[in-house]
């Protein structure tokens, strides 16, 4: 009885040490929890606007909705004739026929006037130039009118400086984090992950026309310089990514 309690209690040993070396091997095998910072980066810069945009739109109203749907499909036709000796790319962005009523006060109730056809083309180009002369070729023409005058910046030329930017942005993240472990004795190490907070771009808002005789009727002056010609700033391109790094 005396041997096996003696067995009992040598196994019980044996099996707590085992236990006690495998808490210690696998604490030796468990890697150091990594230690990280997470700050915000950001970037400003700017972006040349290297395309000129208008949209040519054409309205008729007429009593007979066949006669309405030709008048404008005519006057776009002409309009779209013109623009292909030119050198400009163009979409049609509306095309729409519907009835038109509006509120006559002495009978008190709607009236209706006709149909309605709207059609739209936008059209851009490199050079301001050519969209200058594409609101003198139709200017008084009637029915025409512009929407959307402006400057922007292409996608192509876009890209290369919003991916510039982003890693700006990065670097910017880095140089916080640096700044707020330097007290420690310590700086920013391998970077863990990012995110974008934020990409906006800062274009001028649109500047409306209406063809007028020889002359438009322009809501936004400041996009025009005292010759009359159309002038623009850059777009402004604003980044902002949230980046964890590792402590070191």
């Amino acid at each position: 009885m005396k041997n096996i309690k003696t067995s009992i209690i040598w196994v019980a040993s044996v099996i707590g040490m085992g236990a006690v070396m495998s808490l210690v091997f696998n604490a030796l095998e468990k890697p150091s929890e990594i230690r990280k910072i997470n700050v915000r980066g950001e970037c400003l810069t700017s972006a040349p606007k290297d395309r000129t945009a208008i949209t040519l739109r054409v309205t008729t109203l007429d009593k007979n909705a066949a006669v309405s749907m030709k008048m404008a499909t005519d006057k776009i036709a002409e309009i779209t004739e013109y623009l292909k000796t030119q050198d400009v790319k163009m979409q049609t962005t509306d095309f729409n026929s519907y009835e038109k009523s509006e509120w006559n006060h002495d009978l008190q109730k709607s009236v209706e006037l006709g149909t309605e056809t709207r059609i739209a083309i936008e059209v851009s180009a490199t050079k301001p130039e050519i969209i200058e002369n594409i609101l003198t070729k139709f200017a008084g023409n009637e029915d025409v009118y512009t929407e959307n005058l402006r400057m922007y910046t292409s996608s192509e030329t876009m890209k290369p400086i919003l991916e510039k930017c982003l890693s700006i942005a990065v670097d910017d993240a880095r140089t916080r984090a640096d700044a707020l472990v330097a007290s420690n004795g310590l700086k920013a190490g391998k970077l863990l992950s990012v995110s974008y907070d934020n990409v906006s771009y800062n274009e001028r808002p649109y500047s409306n026309f209406r063809i007028m005789g020889a002359k438009m009727a322009n809501t936004e002056s400041a996009s025009f310089d005292a010759g009359g010609s159309l002038v623009s700033k850059d777009t402004e391109v604003s980044v902002s990514v949230s980046a964890t790094f590792e402590i070191r």
